[in-house]
């Protein structure tokens, strides 16, 4: 089965869900975008669909409309949306709940999380993207099902509760980590180094992690409550207190984890 789509919103999940979706077989027909010069720009990514900077949908041969904008405007924009007859709104948030849509002018609402980091212009294989789904309404969960398998193979039907502690876990796993590259190779650009010196390093330590599990591949001066470097290495982070903080938290957590 496919189907006919709008996509609302022009961030990384709708540059990316638009593409995956027309490829499975599915018709984009609108793309909507408060700046309608940047909706023009992305159904040039898509065979066909129209621009659009209206949320008057009324005529829209749209079945699923897909919300891919970011947390904080999915309220508002559910809440103005107009949409056809019997139409399907579904989010891509991982972490709003479900009844944001509620008040909608939608017959049907969902989840479609896909859980992924995604940055315009960099590409992702859906063939190894979980999809996240939720719907209060059977027939409505039967479609997304159906959606979601024309693009991942990997599917899970998730309440809204278990989906935002998933979502916090992976900004742990996700965010978080690269915030913390972002550190190391500030600290490298400091003292004039190379930071092409750490990439074996990180690249083993994540698959050491996602083969042993976290707890087993954990090494490193705090997990040896080696307390002379910890020491060392705080007052060497003297420069900057926010890094220095963030080291001494996180390398009591590890050391408490023992």
């Amino acid at each position: 089965m496919n189907f006919k789509i709008a996509i609302i919103g022009t961030g990384n999940v709708s540059w990316h869900l638009a593409s995956a979706f027309e490829d499975a077989g599915h018709e984009i027909t609108e793309i909507y975008g408060r700046d309608i010069d940047k909706a023009e720009l992305w159904t040039e990514r898509v065979y066909q669909g129209e621009a659009t900077d209206s949320l008057d949908f009324t005529d829209s041969q749209a079945e699923i409309f897909v919300l891919a904008v970011s947390d904080s405007a999915i309220s508002d924009i559910a809440d103005q949306i107009i949409l056809p007859e019997d139409s399907i709104l579904v989010h891509t948030s991982g972490s709003v709940p479900l009844e944001v849509l509620g008040y909608s002018s939608a017959a049907y609402t969902g989840i479609f999380y896909p859980l992924q980091t995604f940055t315009k212009g960099k590409e992702i294989d859906f063939h190894q993207v979980p999809i996240l789904l939720e719907s209060d309404d059977s027939d409505t969960l039967r479609k997304l099902k159906k959606l979601a398998r024309s693009i991942s193979p990997l599917q899970y039907v998730v309440k809204s509760k278990d989906r935002q502690a998933l979502h916090i876990a992976a900004v742990f796993a996700s965010n978080f980590t690269n915030h913390m590259v972002r550190i190391a190779e500030e600290l490298m650009n400091r003292q004039g180094l190379d930071f092409e010196m750490l990439k074996p390093l990180i690249i083993e330590s994540m698959t050491k992690t996602l083969e042993l599990g976290a707890k087993r591949a954990q090494t490193g001066p705090a997990k040896r409550e080696d307390m002379d470097t910890l020491e060392n290495h705080h007052r060497f982070l003297a420069f900057n207190e926010n890094i220095a903080e963030i080291y001494r938290v996180v390398s009591q957590d590890i050391i408490d984890s023992n």
